[in-house]
């Protein structure tokens, strides 16, 4: 199966290649939840392994859901591959083959089994805690003990821990080096990832004087802070009106009793919900996930799972209910909404936990700074140390330096400092480009008419009359790449029969079978705001084709 990697992916993995040639330590790439870690996985193995027969290779991580995907993934790409699984969870014990997909719980101490890997390839890399006690650490080093020039590479989305700070570096660093991290920002505009919006909510949890543990809030206190107050009822309310127009929703609980009860105050309002926790059998929470993947649920909430390995694409609505000083948990549970999906036009991230002001936008996260205490011992920050700001007049989140909020134009008498030295503190929202929410304008017509321009295949302009302006987009069938795919996927979007137009001609011949949008949303164009894109469209439940 030939397979052409996305411009990004591709850069990954010629930047590892490039670090080897020199280097013998260990690299770390870093790609954002919904980049494609999983197929970088895969073609690398497929790649070493075709200049390197005799190579052998462990792909390691932590759970059953990831050990699976990578393994099809790869068997998708190359399905030949002398691949296998060593997982009890899985129910697969193969020692031999020459790439071994493994749980490390199932492996740690049975390297003798699995023997001599040349390569281990840990995904999920932000797991591995610096501990050598560890059973990370008992693997690479009973694995180093057998294996005379062992390499170790780890790909991951989030390269920070709470307790030891950034994967590649101070003592005991894992990883030597990031040689390629995928910037959020760049993949969303070129529609890989979908944006995000953010709104900051007015039902907020009181974060003062909730202890902390193992550096991150006493569960148990931030489960009484949550549903103290009516706050439950208010959240949900604020939910519920939030999410009307939005298909699949996602609550981050404090805690069961937490979770138990938004399910039921969201269930109180005709909205099927569920819950799911760590403590489910694993049967009985994976049967609730695909009832959600399904569209039988529309929201799930959650305690301690969904953060890592939870792949549903039409995701579009993300609430924080619970608050973290682990930057990593932050961005692992925002990141469930970066998978894009037909009709999904963007994923909004309520806050009703202060989780966006004190890590800073998600494509421009701060690891949370340590400070001196009063007896010099190292301390983390508190909740009062943020990094973003809440517009008292629309409530959109704004930077802590901003003298004018983007989105109604409020203006700040004083600006805002925040209490440690931060850096980056230019941005706004869930997104540091965050700036004029999208516009939803009802369609009263469309116009196609053939484009050519002077050195590129034909296209088709599509002219909307939409409220009082019109807005332009071009389909563009035969170009190729990703050009074409998008092509093929608007053909889709608007109802058109398969296989998609090849050409112009076609395309235009064709039109009869495409379906009117009942709206279409808009933003600025970042090259000139003068201009809009089309950022999204809906469909009337009853529309037919339009002429």
């Amino acid at each position: 199966m030939t397979l052409t990697l996305r411009p990004y992916q591709r850069k990954s993995l010629d930047a590892l290649y490039g670090y080897w040639e020199t280097e013998r330590g260990s690299p770390l790439i870093v790609l954002p939840t919904g980049a494609g870690k999983s197929l970088v996985i895969a073609k690398m193995v497929e790649e070493l392994l075709a200049q390197f027969p005799d190579l052998r290779v462990a792909i390691v991580t932590h759970s059953k859901e990831l050990i699976v995907q990578n393994y099809r993934e790869l068997i998708g790409l190359w399905p030949a591959a002398p691949a296998g699984i060593y997982s009890a969870s899985v129910g697969r014990r193969e020692t031999h083959s020459r790439i071994l997909f493994c749980g490390v719980q199932s492996v740690y101490n049975k390297v003798d089994l699995i023997g001599p890997r040349d390569l281990i390839i840990v995904d999920e890399a932000h797991l591995i805690p610096r501990d050598s006690s560890t059973m990370y650490g008992k693997f690479f080093a009973n694995m180093a003990e057998i294996t005379a020039d062992m390499r170790v590479c780890g790909l991951t989305a989030t390269p920070y821990r709470m307790d030891s700070g950034l994967l590649a570096e101070g003592p005991g660093a894992m990883f030597d080096r990031i040689v390629y991290e995928a910037n959020v920002g760049d993949l969303i505009e070129g529609e890989y990832l979908s944006p995000l919006i953010s709104k900051a909510s007015a039902a907020q949890i009181d974060l003062n004087g909730i202890g902390t543990r193992a550096g991150d809030f006493i569960s148990s206190d931030m489960e009484r802070a949550a549903m103290a107050d009516g706050l439950v009822e208010r959240a949900v309310a604020e939910l519920v009106a939030y999410g009307q127009d939005r298909r699949a929703w996602l609550a981050f609980c404090s805690g069961v009793d937490h979770a138990t009860a938004v399910r039921d105050a969201i269930r109180a309002h005709g909205i099927a919900a569920e819950t799911v926790h760590g403590a489910m059998k694993q049967g009985e929470r994976n049967g609730v996930i695909e009832r959600f993947r399904r569209g039988e649920i529309r929201c799930l909430t959650s305690v301690n799972v969904l953060s890592i390995g939870f792949n549903v694409p039409h995701v579009d609505l993300v609430a924080l209910m619970r608050g973290t000083k682990s930057t990593g948990m932050y961005v692992q549970q925002v990141g469930r909404g970066f998978r894009r999906a037909p009709g999904k036009e963007n994923a909004l991230i309520l806050d009703f936990a202060s989780v966006i002001r004190m890590h800073g936008p998600v494509d421009a996260v701060s690891v949370l700074p340590k400070k001196k205490g009063a007896k010099g011992e190292t301390e983390k920050v508190t909740v009062n140390d943020v990094r973003a700001k809440e517009c008292p007049d629309c409530e959109s989140l704004a930077a802590l330096n901003a003298r004018t909020c983007k989105v109604c134009g409020h203006e700040w008498q004083i600006e805002v400092k925040p209490s440690h030295e931060a850096e980056a503190d230019a941005t706004t929202g869930i997104l540091s480009s965050e700036k004029v929410p999208p516009q939803s304008i009802p369609v009263l017509r469309w116009d196609w008419k053939r484009w050519k321009k002077e050195g590129s295949p034909d296209s088709v302009r599509i002219t909307y009359v939409a409220g009082l302006n019109t807005y332009i987009e071009w389909v563009c069938p035969e170009h190729g790449g990703r050009a074409g795919e998008k092509a093929a996927n608007w053909w889709s979007e608007h109802g058109g029969d398969m296989p998609p137009p090849r050409d112009a001609d076609e395309a235009l011949e064709r039109r009869g079978e495409a379906t009117l949008p009942a709206t279409i949303t808009v933003r600025p164009a970042k090259h000139n705001p003068r201009y809009f894109d089309i950022v999204g469209r809906s469909f009337a439940a009853a529309q037919g084709r339009a002429a």
